[in-house]
């Protein structure tokens, strides 16, 4: 089966629109339906693979509603950013900070109101369409992740077929549920930016945030659900990122860089970085490593049979196909050039904690949720997927059809 897999990156979501764009106009999918049997994701990415398995049934119908939901989105989509909202939380936060020991704590639930999303996505997705989905047969499985606040693990929620698998390990659970509205802004709440949302968990039900926290192995989930193909789609720029590792790693004293102490706004950048964007790098990477494990070992098949058979706590590893998609630009710099876009309350709290450089301003491209930004991103996604779209349309329609054939184990942590 093949996978869509959708990582998180706040406002940077926008670019996976502008992906799915472009290959729903290949000409074998239009009209068709969507050529993912099993979809994956959170944070932005929750959203993203919803909208789309919510009209799976027709692939260019499910780009539209993505490419509008991102177009037209605006702060006061997403949080209350008037001047009222923002010094009521800046007052209960003082208080909270200030006499919290002798008047008592816990005020504050997030650093902004994000009722107006709840609003938005409302009025905008419709879920049943999943359900109708996996009953007609063209989805199998429909899963959503978001982070247990108390217990630190990542909740993979399901909705898919009868007997779709379901896992529970150290780090990661995976519960049957019929997805709904909740459930996808739990995956997309950013922690301390956007408050947690109570969700049914068994027979209780428990606080949750940004699924992409403690999802430290994006891919697992679909390869989990029985994917041996992967479509996933990212929203970090590789060569951005191996700039800023010659900038900040120089052997060569006379081309060194000047490097100033980072501001606060860097450091809060580098944490969502650490969120949002290194999962997919260094789960791409423990690909990569098993890829030539396979490529010098060739009794390693009969050897993994032996250990399936052996180890009723493992599961068999297979060949995984994987296709990675990702932006050719550096969106930090793109938010950069826009940030004074944002609403005026919350760039003058940005202004307070510094300015990083352009290449490190990646806060503000997760938290720039402006219909000029998105756009901009939107036409990002959709002109890296045009440039690579008969590599794709390949990986999509032919079962023969190879990159890098990838062995991993599925029950890997």
């Amino acid at each position: 089966m093949t996978a869509l897999v959708l990582t998180a990156g706040g406002a940077r979501g926008a670019y996976q629109a502008g992906v799915m764009k472009r290959i729903s106009e290949i000409p074998a999918f239009v009209d068709q339906a969507a050529p993912f049997s099993i979809i994956t994701g959170a944070s932005a990415g929750a959203i993203n693979g919803a909208a789309i398995a919510s009209q799976h049934d027709n692939f260019g119908v499910a780009s539209k509603l993505l490419v509008k939901l991102w177009a037209s989105l605006e702060a006061n989509n997403v949080y209350r950013s008037d001047a009222f909202a923002m010094m009521k939380n800046a007052a209960s936060l003082a208080l909270d900070f200030g006499l919290g020991g002798l008047v008592g704590a816990g005020r504050v639930k997030s650093l902004v109101d994000s009722s107006p999303l709840y609003a938005f996505l409302n009025q905008n997705l419709k879920l049943d369409g999943i359900r109708r989905a996996v009953k007609e047969g063209g989805l199998y499985a429909l899963g959503i992740t978001a982070t247990g606040y108390h217990t630190g693990r990542a909740f993979t929620f399901v909705e898919g077929k009868p007997g779709h698998p379901l896992w529970s390990k150290s780090r990661r659970v995976a519960l049957p549920a019929e997805i709904t509205l909740p459930h996808v802004l739990a995956s997309a709440a950013i922690p301390i930016v956007f408050p947690p949302v109570e969700l049914p968990a068994g027979a209780a039900s428990a606080f949750f945030g940004d699924g992409a926290m403690r999802l430290v192995t994006p891919l697992s989930p679909a390869i989990r659900l029985g994917a041996d193909r992967l479509l996933a789609v990212g929203v970090r720029c590789q060569e951005s990122a191996n700039s800023l590792l010659r900038s900040e790693w120089s052997q060569d004293a006379d081309f060194a860089p000047n490097l100033k102490r980072p501001p606060l706004s860097q450091i809060c950048g580098t944490l969502m970085n650490a969120i949002f964007l290194d999962h997919l790098d260094s789960d791409l990477d423990h690909l990569k490593r098993m890829n030539s494990f396979v490529a010098e070992h060739e009794k390693l098949a009969s050897l993994v049979d032996l250990v399936a058979e052996s180890d009723s706590d493992h599961e068999p590893m297979r060949i995984v196909t994987p296709l990675v998609i990702s932006p050719s630009a550096d969106i930090a710099i793109i938010a950069k050039t826009l940030q004074h876009r944002m609403p005026k309350t919350i760039r003058y709290v940005m202004d307070g904690l510094g300015t990083p450089d352009a290449q490190s301003a990646d806060l503000t491209s997760f938290l720039l949720f402006d219909s000029e930004f998105t756009r901009e991103l939107i036409q990002l996604g959709y002109r890296d997927a045009a440039q690579r779209i008969d590599e794709i349309e390949a990986f999509l329609r032919d079962p023969d059809y190879a990159t890098a054939p990838t062995l991993t184990e599925v029950a890997t942590e």
